[in-house]
């Protein structure tokens, strides 16, 4: 990070141009290496108030901040904790911006063990039963007076109108759900 600065009114000791540099080089940690950013800092005494006025630019990047204190050291202070503030602020809106493009979303696969005291082994799922079923051609209504008077759960069925598979299924509170692979 490159620092310049300039000082109106009143001449800089070496202890506040070190101390600023020292505090404003803290702003880099939200960057990667190898970043260009430039920081203009502004100083200026007007009778008993001391100003403090940054700019901080880089790689598509423009922030600046101001702020006014009784003593230079605080203002120093001050304005920093309102460009760290404002920078934070830009990289959370930079990362939430890629994490949006990607598209993807991490899911961390949770393995519970088969039982409470088996830890290594796993048991893998097995089919037990199969049939063999056809389905038959009917209207919606029709699968569901079906559904109702068979009591299953659900029904596979060939939708006579939409000319496809579907699958009507009874929900908890008693009304009927209808998956249609094609809508």
């Amino acid at each position: 990070m490159k620092i310049s600065f300039t000082f109106r009114n009143f001449e800089a000791s070496d202890h506040l141009r070190k101390y600023a540099e020292d505090r404003f080089a803290k702003l880099s940690r939200y960057f990667p290496q190898g970043t260009d950013l430039e920081l203009e800092a502004g100083f200026e005494l007007e009778k008993f108030r001391h100003r403090a006025e940054v700019v901080l630019t880089g790689d598509s990047l423009h922030l600046s901040a101001g702020e006014e204190s009784g003593d230079m050291y605080s203002a120093v202070d001050l304005v920093l904790d309102k460009l760290e503030s404002r920078v934070r602020r830009v990289r959370g809106r930079e990362t939430d911006k890629r994490r949006r493009e990607s598209g993807t979303v991490r899911w961390e696969a949770l393995n519970f063990p088969a039982s409470a005291g088996e830890e290594g082994d796993r048991r893998k799922p097995i089919i037990v039963d199969s049939n063999s079923y056809e389905p038959k051609p009917m209207m919606v209504e029709e699968a569901a007076m079906q559904l109702e008077t068979l009591k299953y759960d659900f029904l596979v069925f060939f939708n006579a109108e939409a000319e496809r598979i579907n699958v009507i299924y009874r929900r908890k509170n008693g009304d009927f759900g209808l998956v249609d692979p094609g809508m």
